[in-house]
């Protein structure tokens, strides 16, 4: 054989070998339920620890969610925890996407039109409508009004989550 033909059986290979390793990556972001689009941020603490938080003045709010993805020109934020999807997103977790939509909206300038949330087994896209926002707006109003309390009863709605508390402890409210 020539050199030639070599060359362009090489570069064939390489083209179908960069063709496949694509298509499986699109099949496995659509498994696991990220959508399609560039990661511009990620905090998930396996690579480096992320420094850089989101942040919010007027509302007095910081986070770092797992990922941002842009997408049409949209950023989506994406949070994935570790467990079993429950049958509905827990409140927290809902109240924690919403959050970061908010900071997605002041940080950038666009509002998200959902978030998602990705469990172990499940994905779910949360719409960010105006009762969402609202409802999160209300709940961070609420823990400011209760930072200024020295009275402010313990929530004990989930016994594992107390037990697994840093401050149970000190708690004398504790289970």
């Amino acid at each position: 054989m020539n050199t030639s033909l070599l060359l362009l059986l090489a570069a064939l290979l390489l083209l179908a070998f960069a063709l496949l390793t694509w298509l499986i990556a699109k099949r496995l972001s659509r498994k696991v339920g990220i959508p399609e689009g560039r990661i511009i941020y990620s905090d998930p603490g396996t690579w480096k620890k992320n420094t850089r938080a989101l942040y919010d003045a007027a509302l007095g709010l910081t986070g770092k969610p797992d990922y941002l993805i842009k997408h049409d020109g949209v950023i989506i934020p994406a949070e994935v925890k570790s467990g079993y999807a429950p049958r509905n997103p827990y409140d927290s977790h809902v109240m924690q996407l919403a959050a970061y939509c908010l900071l997605v909206e002041s940080t950038f300038g666009d509002r998200p039109p959902y978030a998602i949330l990705r469990y172990r087994n499940r994905t779910f896209k949360l719409s960010f409508t105006p009762e969402l926002e609202e409802e999160v707006c209300d709940l961070i109003t609420e823990i400011r009004r209760c930072k200024t309390r020295e009275d402010v009863p313990r929530s004990h709605e989930n016994p594992a989550r107390c037990a697994s508390c840093g401050y149970r402890q000190v708690c004398d409210q504790r289970l």
